[in-house]
Order: C-alpha cells, then sequence, then structure tokens
C-alpha cells in the first residue's frame, strides 16, 4: 500500500500563528477599508502591509493561509462577498510571492531589499490578478461585455498601486522592528 505523501503537520504554535495573523489582516482591511473604481467596488485598505509582514515574519505556508483567510474573511462579510474566491487565490498567491523571495538565499526576511522586491513583485501580482478577477465579475455579475469590463477594471489600477507603496511604507519598517525583536 502506497504512504501519503501529503502528511502536512500543524503545531499549536502554527494555528495560533495563522488565527492571530488572519485576524490581524482582517481587522487592518475592515478597519481602513475605502470603496474605489466603477462596476463592483473594490477597496483600498491597509490590510497588505499585514500581508507583508506575515510574508516577512512567518513561514510561507503560515503566510499564505494567514493572508488568504484573513482577507478572504473581510470579504464574506462585505457588501461585495462575490470576491471570496479571488481574494483568497490572490492574497494568498500575493504572500507566498512575497514570503519565498525574502526566504531566498537563506536570508529568513533580513533582508531589506529582498523583502522589497518580493513585496513588489507580489503586488504586480495583486494588481494584474484583481485586474483579470473585476473584469471576470464585471462581465459575469453586471453583464457588462467584455471590453467595457476591461475598462471598468482599469479605474481599480491606481488605487490597487497605490495600496501596494502604502503597504510597503508600512510594513518594511515594522517588520524590521519584529525581527529584531524576535517576536516570532
Amino acid at each position: 500500500m502506497e504512504k501519503n505523501t501529503m502528511n502536512i503537520r500543524y503545531n499549536v504554535r502554527d494555528i495560533v500563528q495563522i488565527s492571530l495573523m488572519a485576524a490581524i489582516v482582517f481587522v487592518a482591511t475592515k478597519l481602513t477599508a475605502i470603496p474605489v473604481g466603477i462596476g463592483y467596488k473594490g477597496v483600498v485598505h491597509l490590510g497588505d502591509s499585514m500581508v507583508f509582514i506575515a510574508a516577512i515574519l512567518l513561514s510561507n505556508r503560515n503566510a499564505v493561509l494567514s493572508s488568504a483567510i484573513g482577507m478572504s474573511l473581510y470579504d464574506v462579510l462585505s457588501p461585495t462577498p462575490m470576491w471570496t474566491p479571488f481574494t483568497f487565490v490572490i492574497k494568498g498567491g500575493m504572500a507566498f510571492i512575497a514570503s519565498k523571495i525574502s526566504y531566498t538565499k537563506n536570508y529568513k526576511g533580513n533582508n531589506i531589499i529582498v523583502n522589497f522586491i518580493g513585496c513588489i513583485l507580489s503586488g504586480i501580482w495583486m494588481v494584474g490578478a484583481y485586474y483579470f478577477a473585476g473584469a471576470i465579475i464585471n462581465h459575469y455579475l453586471m453583464k457588462y461585455p467584455w471590453n467595457q469590463s476591461f475598462i471598468a477594471q482599469a479605474t481599480h489600477v491606481p488605487a490597487d498601486i497605490a495600496q501596494v507603496v502604502v503597504g510597503l511604507i508600512v510594513a518594511l519598517p515594522i517588520s524590521k522592528i519584529l525581527k529584531k525583536a524576535n517576536i516570532v
């Protein structure tokens, strides 16, 4: 009989880290969310800064889960829950990219330049992925023609870029302080 190779284990520390960081991501998003754009509105918020912090402080797996869960919980409880499956994948992917890069070559999230690059690349992923996700939502739920769906979603791009920039400005110094304090 073949042994299951997908034996993923979570210890108490992992569960606490994922739960606490998911709650922090949710609260940061909920308390700072400002609606933007045309069609099914997106929001600008400080939640991305917490996604970046999770990616720099936690293991890749814990950062992905806490970011995906925290942001998805916001969407489930928002007036636009149709974003939830997209957000789960997009924010999980965002944390995955930033964390993988921040932890390359044994940097372990301690190199500010590598962290910056990881966050920028994950931010590019987020902007592009939400652009296409929003176009899909606009087309299938708002019944916009495809060309109008992409045009409407383009109104979200500047706000998404600003969200990434502000997230970087907040996350990089805070994560450096937390790393130095050996919080995790």
